[in-house]
């Protein structure tokens, strides 16, 4: 009889909201500052790409392959958090994720070689998976209204923002005057933070009524269901090909500019700050107009934009590589930047306004439906990065060939959503 009341009692709570009196400010900002280990540490080491060339002895395009690693690390680990945070709720596997990520990232500081660094990357992005799948989950298991949740991602992406600012900034400030290696033991103590903040802050968000069985033959079915929803693989391609964009960026920018256009690693840190900027800010006018807005016109105007972008970085690449002279190298420089900007500010409004309407018909499985996506958007990141890396820093065009790519993709994805989830 005892057990009976116990087991009544805990049905009970187990029913409550979360937020009783709505979601709290705070709950963002914790949730940024756990999904931003993933991009502090994609970020943070970029401006040290030449300097771990030369300590490891080996070639830009094995540097660049870490970054892959890193990617394929967290398309995989998505694919597993996703319905173990389903099956046991969200706090255990973000305690877990950031735990693997510390001692992985502790490991990658001392290590000798490039492929020793490499295995290392590889086990911390398994890690920090956890912490790119659950905020999201968490934030569809506590707004279930579209608007409100594409408000809410809106301002996970400017916290999530922040930290990628400072993060390259800082990179490079610790590249120009001590060793990149210090990089990856502050990495190692965000991790620690990041477990003790989900330990004693973070609440849990998905009753016990709610949570799905785990098995070899359930994931499968559940998978494929979402993949089988026209919907969710619209919209969640969508995101995966604005991160190929992003990462094609990422990946090649490095070289691109630090070494043709010789900016030190502070100086590109600071450029790459700039880009933060313009895409945190068109993530906030984004929250100003859902609800206001259909979010298909916000969807296709931000696509359009990232397209006339991209189509421009191919125009003053082609320029530079067969018509430009040594004297018009700075014109140049100023013109990439300003075509950069047109096309990856947008991504500020795509991203949440997409997977918002991914995850808007799958509340069930909001792991799950966050993991495939996420990991969706890893494999074509890791593919970015492998294709940019087969190309000497010999000119911008890869970089903007790639980013073309990916934006037309989203363009095509864009023509072929469903009309009926344009409605917020």
């Amino acid at each position: 009889m005892p057990s009976s009341i116990a087991q009544s009692s805990a049905g009970q709570a187990a029913t409550k909201p979360v937020f009783a009196n709505g979601v709290p400010g705070w709950f963002s900002l914790l949730l940024g500052f756990l999904t931003a280990v993933g991009p502090i540490s994609t970020d943070i080491y970029l401006p040290a790409f030449p300097a771990m060339e030369q300590s490891f002895h080996t070639s830009a395009g094995n540097v660049q392959f870490t970054l892959a690693v890193w990617f394929v690390g967290l398309a995989i680990g998505q694919l597993s958090v996703g319905p173990l945070a389903d099956r046991y709720g969200r706090r255990m596997p973000m305690l877990v994720g950031n735990a693997l990520y510390a001692v992985a990232s502790a490991i990658c500081a001392f290590a000798p070689d490039v492929t020793t660094f490499s295995v290392a990357r590889f086990v911390a992005s398994v890690g920090a998976s956890a912490s790119l799948v659950v905020p999201t989950a968490c934030v569809r298991d506590v707004v279930s209204d579209r608007a409100a949740g594409a408000r809410m991602m809106s301002r996970l992406i400017m916290v999530m923002g922040v930290v990628p600012i400072l993060a390259p900034m800082l990179g490079g400030l610790v590249v120009e005057f001590v060793s990149w290696r210090i990089i990856f033991w502050a990495s190692a103590v965000y991790g620690v933070v990041c477990v003790a903040l989900v330990l004693w802050i973070l609440p849990e968000t998905l009753p016990y009524q709610k949570r799905q069985a785990l098995s070899p033959m359930t994931l499968v079915t559940r998978y494929v269901t979402l993949l089988w929803d026209k919907g969710y693989g619209i919209y969640a391609m969508m995101t995966a090909f604005s991160t190929f964009m992003s990462f094609s960026y990422l990946t090649a920018a490095p070289f691109v500019f630090v070494q043709l256009f010789h900016f030190s690693p502070l100086h590109f840190s600071m450029l790459f700050g700039v880009m933060s900027v313009f895409m945190i800010g068109a993530s906030q006018v984004n929250g100003l107009l859902v609800g206001r807005v259909d979010p298909g016109r916000l969807l296709y105007g931000a696509v359009a934009m990232a397209v006339l972008g991209t189509v421009l970085m191919v125009g003053v690449s082609v320029w530079s590589v067969w018509y430009a002279s040594a004297a018009s190298r700075e014109y140049e420089v100023w013109l990439l930047i300003g075509t950069m900007v047109l096309a990856l500010a947008p991504t500020g409004i795509i991203f949440p306004n997409a997977m918002t309407m991914a995850l808007a018909d799958h509340p069930a499985q909001a792991g799950a439906a966050s993991a495939l996506a996420g990991t969706l958007q890893y494999v074509l990141g890791a593919l970015a990065g492998v294709v940019v890396g087969q190309f000497a820093a010999t000119s911008s065009l890869p970089m903007a060939g790639c980013m073309c790519f990916g934006a037309v993709m989203m363009l095509c994805m864009h023509v072929f959503r469903p009309a009926d989830r344009v409605v917020a």
